[in-house]
């Protein structure tokens, strides 16, 4: 929402003179935001987990998963990056490429890029195409009696290059995922809170009878201060707490962060951010694609609200 927002430095100075403590001890303000964010969300993703950062968000979702599922296995997409924790340079191809290699238990799949991709514009159902890829790999992993915990994806995956995945590959998706015992985790860490601007979160461009299973957030979520949060449902959530293993976090859901949080989501709304990014998001576009007209190195130009990547060809 802006370098050193007033309302967000405000909100800080004040909850810091007040009380700054860990989450054992209860707290309005977590209770506050916790449902002040479950209204951006589907109705289903009602349990929330507050943390420091993105990379903690997604190491959790990952326990979630295996703890909900008993599997152990990932799913990812190629070239992406889910964090720099042990556990998410071992399901980030970007990473784990030029490090140690890929492990047993991630397996790989094409991104869904209809511009570079396996599958491109002129296909006749890129949609059915890339989610069998995801169905023929979960086959082959259980030839080798290997079982499904998540299919982990960025909503609009990033570092893999800006790539807006065709309407309804997430549901395609989901069905093969779910009927393999696994879950969908959406890693909002990048593209949620507006940036897309048509939607709060960018899994919500894939049509609104899509809901992930579990949600991660991280950096826009508190504008600079080391925020995170883990969105996912009851049922995920409780097979979690039967282990009797509590998730407790020092630092993450302290008072201070969550007014941070609290002041962020004013802001977005009071500074009608979202319309703001889609305003400015389709000037951008429609002057780059005057760019591409003149200059044959773009080869293409995509994207949604601020979220937009120019591919460049020789």
């Amino acid at each position: 929402v802006g370098h050193c927002h007033p309302d967000i430095v405000k909100a800080a100075h004040e909850q810091n003179q007040l009380l700054n403590t860990n989450s054992r001890y209860l707290h309005d303000n977590l209770v506050d935001y916790a449902e002040r964010l479950s209204k951006t969300l589907p109705e289903k993703l009602c349990i929330f987990y507050f943390l420091n950062s993105g990379s903690e968000a997604n190491d959790l979702a990952l326990r979630l998963a295996r703890q909900y599922t008993k599997h152990e296995d990932v799913i990812v997409l190629d070239h992406a990056y889910h964090g720099h924790l042990t556990s998410l340079i071992d399901i980030s191809p970007y990473k784990f490429r030029n490090l140690e290699g890929q492990k047993e238990w991630v397996h790989v799949v094409p991104v869904p890029d209809t511009y570079r991709g396996l599958y491109r514009e002129d296909h006749e159902d890129s949609v059915t195409a890339y989610a069998d890829e995801v169905k023929n790999i979960i086959e082959h992993a259980h030839k080798k009696g290997r079982k499904i915990a998540a299919f982990f994806v960025e909503s609009l995956p990033s570092v893999g290059g800006q790539i807006i995945p065709p309407a309804g590959y997430f549901q395609k998706v989901a069905e093969h995922v779910h009927k393999a015992g696994g879950v969908f985790i959406a890693d909002e860490i990048q593209v949620g809170f507006g940036r897309v601007g048509k939607h709060f979160w960018a899994f919500q461009l894939q049509g609104e009878d899509f809901i992930p299973d579990i949600v991660t957030m991280g950096k826009p979520i508190g504008n600079g201060h080391p925020l995170a949060c883990v969105a996912t449902t009851k049922e995920i959530a409780e097979a979690f707490a039967a282990t009797g293993v509590e998730y407790f976090n020092t630092f993450g859901g302290n008072p201070v962060s969550c007014a941070i949080g609290l002041a962020v989501l004013d802001v977005i709304e009071k500074e009608h951010l979202q319309a703001h990014a889609t305003e400015v998001g389709n000037f951008l576009m429609k002057t780059l694609k005057e760019q591409q007209i003149k200059h044959p190195i773009i080869g293409d130009v995509r994207g949604c609200g601020l979220f937009i990547g120019v591919d460049l060809i020789k």
